[in-house]
């Protein structure tokens, strides 16, 4: 016989995986929120019609305060759905009464217009329903009704907009674009391999039915469990573990010339600049082509002396680098989506080596070598 505690366990939900802050971070939006929008609505139209109007939108700010990243909880569904569903229920109020049966006409009518108009919203369907079954307070605003829902609505949003972002959070959210490094139509290289857009697309039509989770969201998930799991196959292997150590370095002073030497003598096509043990800049290749190439035009000039090209003018100030202890997963992205074809790594200050697209490559065959043996012995011998 299975225990009390076994048993609860197999009746009870799982738990949900969102940090106890974020329950106070929404708790505190959603009673502000409702308590101002009650409030204006109470100072404009009485206390009686702001009552009467909150069960509806209590529900709302659960969505934008505690749910705010799907597509339900977003701006224009809520906007929507309240405005669709206030006008149904009051139509059909008029026209039919307001009978039992009238009011599920206006939930079903509404349901079908909100997904008709991309603002399903699950509030609404009760805004519907209030709207028809309206006690006498509200039955006197008559058409005016419309007006206290969207202030209410209205409210609502702005203190979640504010709120969410006051406290780290991005709503509405927005449409991740993403970054074109090259400005080619090629996917980036991470999306050439594993799911797409497309895949994700024709997964949700293939469920056939409501998911709470838009393609961007799911897909943001998906990344993240793809990190995770790129995480534990590498094995704990950090940056310091495939960075080149013997770093070539110039200073701020270093000329043109010497740069050249040391980039043809090294086989290199990035130096890091640094000035008093800090790292200040970067120059590449493409930095240094175009100051080689105007110094060889011929022109009035060369009869004088002309100054050295210094890498304080060539060099670029803004420099992405990474720590000795940064985990070999996070600079995969910076590698093969962003651009850059190293990275200086820094243990404090000073630069302590250099990760290039060659070291990085070189670092995941190795992992590569190194698992497959385990795999392999792992098979069941065949008979």
């Amino acid at each position: 016989m299975p225990s009390t505690t076994s048993l609860l366990q197999r009746l009870l939900p799982p738990a949900l995986a969102i940090p106890p802050q974020q329950w106070l971070r929404a708790g505190v939006g959603a009673l502000a929120g409702l308590f101002l929008a009650g409030y204006l609505c109470s100072l404009i139209f009485g206390t009686g019609i702001a009552l009467h109007l909150l069960g509806p939108l209590a529900a709302t700010a659960v969505l934008v305060f505690a749910v705010h990243s799907g597509p339900l909880a977003q701006p224009w569904p809520v906007l929507g759905s309240y405005a669709v569903a206030c006008l149904v229920g009051l139509a059909l109020r008029h026209g039919l009464g307001s009978g039992l049966w009238v009011a599920a006409a206006a939930l079903a009518l509404s349901l079908l217009l909100m997904c008709a108009l991309r603002c399903l919203h699950p509030p609404g369907g009760a805004m519907a329903v209030t709207a028809v079954l309206a006690d006498p307070g509200l039955v006197a605003l008559g058409d005016h009704l419309l007006e206290p829902v969207l202030l209410n609505v209205l409210v609502l949003l702005a203190v979640a907009i504010v709120y969410n972002r006051l406290t780290g959070v991005a709503y509405p959210r927005a449409a991740v674009m993403a970054k074109d490094a090259h400005h080619t139509r090629d996917p980036l290289p991470s999306q050439r391999v594993g799911v797409n857009d497309q895949d994700l697309d024709q997964a949700l039509l293939e469920l056939g039915e409501f998911v709470d989770v838009g393609r961007d969201e799911l897909q943001r998930i998906i990344q993240a469990t793809e990190r995770q799991a790129l995480q534990r196959s590498l094995g704990g292997l950090t940056a310091a573990a495939v960075m080149s150590r013997d770093v070539q370095l110039v200073t701020p002073q270093t000329t043109l010339e010497q740069a050249w030497s040391m980039l043809a003598e090294h086989r290199l096509k990035t130096l890091p600049v640094v000035e008093g043990g800090k790292l200040v800049g970067i120059v590449s290749l493409s930095d240094l082509v175009a100051p080689a190439m105007a110094r060889g035009r011929p022109s009035w000039r060369c009869m004088f002396r002309r100054a050295p090209v210094r890498m304080a003018e060539v060099m670029s100030r803004r420099v992405v680098s990474v720590a000795s202890a940064d985990p070999l997963h996070h600079l995969l992205p910076l590698l093969c989506e962003q651009g850059l074809h190293c990275l200086p790594v820094l243990d404090g200050d000073a630069v302590v080596g250099i990760i290039t697209q060659t070291d990085l490559i070189a670092g995941l065959q190795r992992q590569l070598l190194d698992v497959q043996p385990q795999r392999s012995e792992q098979r069941v011998p065949a008979l």
